[in-house]
């Protein structure tokens, strides 16, 4: 079943009210993870690459564009949740 826009259409009203939940609430702002620094590694063979990546503990494939290393873990935090002890 594919939502469409229509289904989250708000009256004024309701627009209002939805903001409204928010007043006073701590903005979040989450800066982009910038790499310390970058570089380019070309691999002449299929071979080489599947060395280099046994090599470094990653998968990597002819369609890899990038890495972190070490491995970057996504969603470490995703289980972290701020509440109201009030």
């Amino acid at each position: 079943m594919s939502l469409k826009q229509q289904d989250f259409d708000l009256t004024n009203t309701d627009k209002i009210q939805v903001f409204e939940e928010w007043v006073g609430m701590p903005e979040f702002v989450q800066e982009k993870q910038r790499p310390y620094s970058s570089i380019i590694v070309r691999f002449a063979t299929k071979k080489d690459l599947d060395e280099f990546s046994i090599l470094i503990s990653q998968k990597l494939t002819d369609k890899t564009k990038s890495i972190w290393h070490p491995q970057l873990v996504r969603g470490i935090n995703s289980a972290k949740r701020y509440v109201d002890e009030s």
